[in-house]
């Protein structure tokens, strides 16, 4: 693994961020068996966000992996209005992973904006692929697509299921288990679009500690690896944005893909 051990920096943002994150937000990460947990799906900046409804309308497809293995929940999604929280209860003691692929959204950005989206989310190489084709004066013509996870522990103990790839186009694995981590542990984490590694993605982690926001920033190495230095207890999100070009959605030229992945970090 090429090390990036160094490169994150902690950073305090005075200004929202112009993208938008989305992410599962369990109303705990820790939970007993078959006690009653709820999740959310938030959208938002420097995570702190609002909640949007499980439709069918938004979600794609929505599973659930545990040691026993993988459950698809899609019918649990209603169409619109929705749930602005889906109840689950998990009823065997280890780790539970729930993923959720969202629908394409479009969004159309002008230049300036599109740019500055661009340069936040280390995107340099598709405003390089713009003025190669003297399109840096055009608006931002983007479809996007949401591939989020978030992991929970039920009962004492975790196990691998924080390993399992579920296939998503853009996906965030943990290499170790975040819940054996404890505060200041180094944490590695694997970046893949489409099954292989993604070299040079910038991602960040994300914490809030007495109301002020943490961030780690770094850039994946040429195996898709990452590492961060995470310095204190309790929820974390690990957040990425990759774009490739569009051909086949007329007046969209780019695809973007937003991977998400929360968890929490014990306390001891």
């Amino acid at each position: 693994m090429k090390s990036l051990r160094a490169l994150p920096t902690l950073l305090l943002f005075s200004a929202p961020l112009l993208a938008h994150e989305f992410w599962l937000a369990p109303d705990k990460f820790f939970v007993a068996p078959n006690a009653p947990l709820s999740l959310s799906l938030n959208v938002g900046e420097d995570f702190t966000g609002v909640v949007r409804p499980f439709t069918a309308e938004k979600v794609a497809a929505l599973r659930h992996y545990s040691a026993a293995g993988v459950v698809d929940l899609q019918s649990k999604v209603p169409a619109a209005p929705g749930l602005d929280a889906l109840p689950l209860t998990l009823a065997k003691p280890g780790t539970h992973l729930i993923a959720e692929d969202a629908h394409p959204s479009t969004i159309t950005l002008s230049p300036d904006k599109f740019l500055s989206y661009l340069n936040s989310d280390g995107l340099e190489f598709i405003d390089a692929a713009r003025k190669a084709a003297k399109q840096e004066n055009e608006p931002g013509r983007e479809r996007y697509l949401r591939c989020v996870k978030t992991l929970v522990r039920v009962g004492e103990k975790s196990d691998s299921t924080y390993a399992v790839r579920t296939g998503q186009r853009l996906e965030i694995t943990p290499q170790s288990d975040p819940f054996a981590a404890r505060p200041g542990s180094r944490l590695g984490f694997t970046i893949t679009f489409d099954g292989q590694p993604l070299p040079g993605a910038q991602v960040r982690a994300w914490h809030h500690r007495d109301k002020i926001l943490v961030t780690l920033k770094g850039r994946s190495a040429a195996d898709g690896s990452i590492v961060f230095d995470l310095p204190y207890a309790g929820p974390w999100m690990i957040s990425l944005v990759h774009m490739i070009p569009l051909k086949d959605v007329p007046g969209y030229d780019w695809q973007s893909y937003w991977g998400n992945l929360t968890f929490a970090v014990p306390a001891s």
